[in-house]
C-alpha cells in the first residue's frame, strides 16, 4: 500500500468520531502481529524505540538516523499505518524539518513534535519546556518539511504536569495556529484537565497516557479524544519471554520443553512464509513442499 493510503487512514481515523487504541510496534515482527489482530495504527514511541535500537533507557540518545531506519524496516513489513514519536526533532527547528523529511520519506504515516527541553540541560532535574516561541517555531518547521500533505504533524506537549494548565492552553492554541493536523498531550490526570483543555481547542486530540477513570473511549471520543495510548506492553512482554526462554536453556532445559514458544504456524504468518514460497515459486521455479 502506497505511503499516502496509510496516511489516509490515519487521516480518517482524526476525522472520525470514536477513539480508538492503537497497537506499540517498535520492529517488523510487532508490526506484523499488530496488523494481523486487526490494529487500525501502530506507535512507534521513542521510549520503545530507544529499547529496541539501542538497549537504552529513554534518554534522547537514539538518532534520527536509528529512527528513521527503524521506521523504513517497518514499513517495508506491514501497510499499517505508524505514528511516530520524533521527540524534540533532535535538535533546533530546522532539525524538526530535516526530522519530518527523513520520517516521510520513511513511511511514517504521522509523527509528534514536542516542547519539552531535550536533552535535559546540564545540572537541571525534572522535565524541562522550551519557550513557547521556539515550540512555535518547531511546528512551522515542521509543517514546512513536509512535502506530502497526508502526513499528520502533531504538536506535543506535556506542559500540564510541568507548568500547569494555563500554559498548556496557551501552548496547545499557539500550535494549532500554526496548522499542525492535531495536538498530542501527555501528563493530563483528571477528567476536569481533560475536559478544560478540550473546551479550550478545536483540534483532534490524542492522549499519551491517563488515570483508570479515563479509559472509557465513549467518554474519551466525547472530548474529541480520537487516539488514547495504552503505552508499551508489547515490548515489556517480549523482553520477559526472552528471559524466560534463556535463563530456562542456561538452566539446562532441552529446547523441547520449553514453555510460550510461538507455534510453528503463528511463526510463519509473522514472517509471511506462504508469500515467500509463493514468490520463490514464481521466480525462482520452486515448487512448494
Amino acid at each position: 500500500m502506497a505511503f499516502r493510503q496509510r496516511r489516509e487512514r490515519l487521516r480518517s481515523i482524526l476525522a472520525g468520531s470514536a477513539c480508538i487504541r492503537p497497537g506499540s510496534v517498535y520492529d517488523a515482527t510487532s508490526i506484523r502481529i499488530a496488523e494481523d489482530l486487526g490494529f487500525e495504527l501502530g506507535m512507534f514511541g521513542g521510549s520503545v524505540a530507544s529499547l529496541a535500537v539501542l538497549g537504552d533507557p529513554d534518554i534522547a540518545l537514539i538518532t534520527l538516523t536509528e529512527l528513521a531506519e527503524q521506521m523504513r524496516r517497518m514499513s517495508r513489513a506491514s501497510t499499517l499505518p505508524v505514528l511516530v514519536d520524533a521527540d524534540h526533532g533532535y535538535g533546533n527547528a530546522l532539525n524538526v524539518r530535516r526530522t519530518v523529511q527523513e520520517l516521510e520519506a520513511a513511511g511514517a504515516a504521522g509523527l509528534t513534535i514536542e516542547d519539552t527541553l531535550l536533552p535535559p540541560a546540564f545540572g537541571q532535574a525534572g522535565t524541562q519546556l522550551i519557550p513557547l516561541e521556539e515550540g512555535v517555531g518547531k511546528m512551522k518547521a515542521a509543517l514546512d518539511g513536509r512535502s506530502d500533505p497526508s502526513l499528520i504533524i502533531m504538536g506535543r506537549t506535556g506542559a500540564v504536569s510541568v507548568t500547569g494548565l494555563d500554559d498548556t492552553i496557551e501552548r496547545a492554541r499557539a500550535y494549532e495556529a500554526t496548522g499542525v493536523d492535531a495536538l498530542f498531550f501527555t501528563g493530563i490526570k483528571s477528567r476536569g484537565e481533560l475536559e478544560t483543555i478540550s473546551a479550550a481547542t478545536r483540534l483532534p486530540i490524542v492522549l499519551g497516557g491517563a488515570p483508570e477513570d479515563m479509559t472509557a473511549l465513549d467518554y474519551l471520543a466525547g472530548q474529541r479524544v480520537r487516539i488514547a495510548l495504552q503505552g508499551h506492553a508489547p515490548f515489556a512482554a517480549a523482553t520477559q519471554a526472552v528471559y524466560q526462554t534463556l535463563k530456562a536453556l542456561r538452566e539446562g532445559t532441552s529446547p523441547k520443553n520449553l514453555n510460550g514458544l510461538a507455534s510453528a504456524e503463528l511463526t510463519s504468518r509473522a514472517m509471511r512464509d506462504a508469500e515467500v514460497k509463493a514468490r520463490a515459486g514464481a521466480f525462482l521455479g520452486l515448487k512448494n513442499k
